[in-house]
């Protein structure tokens, strides 16, 4: 069978984001298995590790859907040169056969599930994959991807944040320090060789990438006094819970049912970036689907109409307000702007979410721009606990493809 080609645009890139490509699929997550709170990143060689792919298609029937892998480079496009027999142990295709229909919902959706490795499909390289999931009449086809790594840990990555950065003290940014050992690993170039890729609570679009360290100490290449391993603190993340439409939750100001659907109207946002930074446990961006009083969320989580207001006090002029978290896969579409309502001073944003527990937080895209800012409306706070996820690529002599070599990861304010 002939398995769809990844094509763009002579001199553009390839969209390989998580997202989800069709509007009647919801709930995506790629998730490490019995670990919610990691990256989705396998150990290569761990026969006893799973990435989990799971999500929903608001149908009242199942669909046939497939998927396949695509290999990436250490910048997320496919890697060029690479024949699906050398990533992958199997055919390079799969039938999603794990779904259950919703039970006791107002909502009608099928909830599909699959994991990898599997028997029919087994990762055999390490680096960045990229997950396709299509319609099985139709390759082309493509409802949502996903990304995940698969890395062989074979070098030590010991990572440091410090609010105490190149361009201010204990105020609005944190700073990173990266070792690299390599004592147990070949590397013939270390200010060459290396590829870094920085990313802080898994945003894509902060994501920095490094090729040459300060300084080379033996087997350690040393990453630090960086301008680039400097980052915006930002906030914690806001949160709320739709676990219960009978009573009100964490930041819900109240649940009603309008036929055909649940609403939540949820309590009005207002600015932080004046406010002093206050502590708060959070999930760094991820959410969690739960229906408290089901058994099973997964089915049994309803679909609730979900209502954002953020008071500005009035239009914030130079950009655009958007909606982040992993919910929205740290993507800036029209269906996570924040719209301007003039008669209310505020900005309104109404989203169809899965009962569960989400984090969020609003950020300012200036105009020209693609890259979201957390000081307009969040505020920078050098206290706040971020995540910080550094991967370490590697292209031996000869090779087509980038190891995913090791990673480390660090939390700020800890």
């Amino acid at each position: 069978m002939a398995v769809m080609a990844l094509v763009a645009l002579a001199g553009e890139p390839v969209d390989t984001h998580t997202r989800v490509f069709d509007s009647s699929f919801k709930s995506l997550q790629v998730r490490l298995e019995g670990n919610d709170f990691f990256p989705p990143i396998l150990t290569w060689g761990n026969d006893g590790e799973r990435i989990v792919v799971s999500f929903d298609e608001l149908k009242d029937d199942r669909s046939y859907l497939r998927y396949t892998l695509v290999h990436c480079d250490a910048d997320w496009q496919p890697s060029e040169g690479l024949v699906d027999s050398e990533f992958v142990d199997g055919f390079n295709y799969a039938d999603v056969e794990d779904y259950e229909f919703s039970s006791g919902t107002f909502s009608q959706f099928v909830h599909y599930r699959f994991s990898l490795p599997n028997e029919q499909m087994r990762p055999l390289l390490s680096g960045n994959y990229l997950v396709r999931v299509y319609r099985e009449e139709d390759p082309e086809d493509v409802v949502l991807q996903a990304r995940f790594m698969v890395s062989e840990n074979a070098v030590m990555v010991p990572v440091e944040v410090t609010s105490r950065t190149d361009v201010d003290y204990n105020e609005a940014h944190q700073q990173l320090s990266v070792k690299v050992n390599t004592r147990n690993y070949r590397v013939q170039d270390m200010y060459r060789d290396l590829k870094l890729r920085v990313t802080q609570n898994l945003r894509p679009d902060t994501e920095v990438a490094l090729s040459s360290p300060m300084m080379v100490n033996g087997n350690v290449a040393v990453f630090e006094r960086d301008k680039r391993l400097i980052f915006a603190a930002g906030n914690e993340f806001r949160r709320i819970e739709t676990v219960a439409t009978n009573y009100r939750t964490m930041g819900v100001e109240a649940v009603e049912y309008h036929h055909p659907f649940y609403h939540a109207t949820l309590r009005t946002d207002e600015p932080r970036c004046e406010e002093p930074y206050l502590y708060d446990r959070t999930q760094n961006g991820r959410y969690f689907i739960r229906n408290a009083e089901a058994d099973n969320s997964a089915s049994c989580a309803d679909y609730i109409v979900t209502h954002f207001t953020l008071n500005t006090g009035g239009p914030v002029r130079g950009g655009r307000i958007y909606l982040s978290g992993e919910f929205t896969h740290y993507l800036y579409t029209p269906a996570t702007l924040m719209k301007y309502d003039a008669a209310t001073g505020c900005y309104l944003c109404d989203m169809m979410l899965k009962q569960g527990a989400y984090n969020y937080e609003y950020l300012f895209v200036p105009d020209g721009s693609e890259v979201g800012q957390t000081a307009t409306i969040e505020g920078d706070k050098y206290q706040t606990v971020n995540e910080y996820l550094v991967r370490v690529y590697h292209r031996q002599t000869g090779e087509r493809y980038d190891r995913l070599i090791g990673y480390g990861i660090a939390f700020s304010g800890k």
